[in-house]
């Protein structure tokens, strides 16, 4: 039985024939998600059948639409790409998480740790090996590959744009992401499509969840960024909310590069007052976690309540001994992430901490784009929001 069905009518009406017969592809990163991803693809179709809401054509209706793909590497560290049935004439749909680092390979008697660079090779990999015999090919890749890297300073590389056109190049036709770190870098291919989508509902369902007695209004609470760059997200945030915003401005000493970063003079604080409210802080990632600690002990300083930390992705490449000590001196009360990269079970034991599952949503968008239908409603969450907020203030669980 597949788990948190509570928004089921929010899924978008498809009643029109497929574009395609579907076909996902999960790269070994993403095996994990891909299996419950499947799960409610395989239900929804089932149920749209038997309850006479579209008439299916060969294939529709499976037990499975995943398509086995693998990519073997040689003892020297080379590797090749196999997709294991057919997929001629398929909308194939390619999943890669391009941080998870719990995946290894064997080169000359070594284990060696995949990172980015060896998932994006993977993933162009299985791109080739489809051979441009499918109708459509969809990548879906929640960290977007090289994401930080999206503004030229000198004689310096642009990764991000340049595996954009890449992926174009080899066939891709569509590129879904999440959170995108400056979303202008969609620039780089504009005849292609590229979406980024935020999970700002399932952040406030389950900041609702963890504290059902929150008084979502100004007085009691406000909506902050870490720094300048995410300050989109917070005001947006906040005008769904109804809410005031904050930010910490990073004051940098840019005379200087201590390991490859401008030393950070002083944190100034622009907002109005933080006594005595319940705080969220919202970011599109967090790296080491320093930054957003720094913010909460300036916050607590500050006299905040609590404070709920939010982003879609926890890369937390100083493991989670800096969220332990801070959680221990009340510096935070919920640390809230998304399932989109890999979650090491140290992570996922921890009290303090509450993941966002995305995979029904991403389910979502395959079986809209599967169907060729509009996105629209899944990409704006408004409609959600207020009906999870109407829910709050009736004092119903959501």
């Amino acid at each position: 039985m597949i788990p948190d069905r509570t928004d089921t009518q929010l899924k978008p009406v498809l009643d029109m024939t497929p574009d395609g017969r579907l076909a996902i592809i999960p790269l070994k990163s993403t095996k994990e998600i891909c299996r419950k991803i499947d799960d409610y693809l395989v239900e929804w179709r089932r149920e749209r059948v038997a309850n006479g809401k579209i008439v299916p054509e060969d294939g529709y209706v499976r037990d499975s639409y995943i398509i086995e793909a693998d990519t073997p590497r040689f003892g020297s560290g080379e590797a090749k790409g196999i997709i294991k049935e057919s997929i001629r004439g398929d909308d194939v749909y390619i999943l890669v998480d391009v941080m998870n680092y719990s995946i290894t390979y064997r080169m000359s008697g070594f284990d060696n740790i995949m990172g980015p660079d060896d998932h994006f090779a993977d993933l162009k990999r299985v791109i080739g090996a489809a051979g441009h015999k499918a109708k459509r090919i969809t990548v879906i890749m929640p960290y977007l590959y090289e994401g930080r890297r999206i503004l030229q300073t000198g004689r310096e590389s642009l990764d991000c744009a340049s595996a954009l056109q890449e992926m174009i190049d080899l066939g891709v036709e569509n590129i879904i992401s999440f959170d995108a770190h400056d979303p202008r870098v969609m620039n780089a291919i504009p005849l292609a499509g590229f979406e980024t989508v935020s999970p700002t509902y399932q952040f406030i369902k389950n900041i609702l969840r963890a504290a059902p007695d929150l008084q979502i209004d100004s007085e009691h609470m406000m909506i902050i960024s870490p720094d300048e760059n995410g300050m989109s997200r917070a005001v947006y945030l906040a005008n769904v909310l109804g809410l005031d915003m904050g930010m910490f401005y990073k004051r940098r000493d840019y005379t200087t590069l201590v390991d490859g970063k401008h030393p950070v003079l002083a944190h100034e604080f622009l907002g109005s007052e933080v006594e005595g409210k319940d705080i969220v802080i919202i970011d599109d990632m967090i790296s080491s976690g320093q930054a957003v600690l720094e913010t909460c002990e300036l916050l607590k300083k500050r006299k905040a309540k609590r404070i709920f930390i939010c982003a879609t992705f926890a890369i937390l490449t100083g493991g989670t001994q800096p969220f332990d000590k801070a959680y221990k001196k009340g510096l935070f009360d919920r640390l809230i992430t998304t399932n989109l990269v890999y979650q090491p079970e140290e992570l996922l034991e921890k009290e303090y901490y509450i993941s966002c599952d995305m995979s029904k949503f991403l389910a979502l968008i395959i079986d809209t784009m599967n169907h060729d239908a509009s996105l629209s409603g899944l990409l704006n969450p408004m409609d959600r929001i207020n009906k999870v907020l109407e829910k709050h203030k009736k004092g119903e669980a959501v």
